[in-house]
């Protein structure tokens, strides 16, 4: 709550400052176009969380690491949703942040995994059911 007033006021001033700058013209440009980016993000939100879930099936991402890529992707859109240069700059680092650790995760050699108790596949392995036990042989 109290970091909320001092980030409004930083927020409000930052972009009067850059409206000024820039123009009220490209201020506006501005917010529609980021707001369009991070609803875009947004909506493709799953597919990110899939392929950084297929990353951590891999071996390439573990449990900490995805979920900072999940969060910091979906951090990163509604700030830039939100209107205003700071929020926009947040957006950005957050998503710089996810892409990162998404590069990471492509160059990373797949990890095996030792746990699983994988049998050789060169070997059948069969259970022999005895579909008779129930009759008695008298011979």
């Amino acid at each position: 709550m109290f970091m909320a007033i001092p980030f409004f006021f930083l927020e409000l001033y930052l972009s009067l400052k850059t409206g000024e700058t820039i123009g009220f013209f490209w201020s506006v440009v501005w917010i529609v176009m980021s707001a369009i980016l991070g609803v875009t993000l947004l909506r493709h939100s799953p597919v990110a969380v899939m392929g950084n879930m297929k990353a951590m099936q891999k071996g390439k991402l573990n449990i900490k690491k995805f979920q900072d890529a999940s969060m910091s992707y979906f951090v990163g859109s509604i700030l830039l949703i939100i209107p205003g240069v700071l929020s926009d700059i947040l957006g950005l680092l957050a998503l710089s942040y996810t892409f990162y650790l998404q590069f990471i995760a492509k160059i990373t050699p797949e990890q095996t995994n030792f746990n699983q108790n994988k049998g050789d596949d060169n070997v059948i392995d069969v259970e022999i059911i005895d579909e008779h036990s129930d009759r008695i042989d008298h011979t």
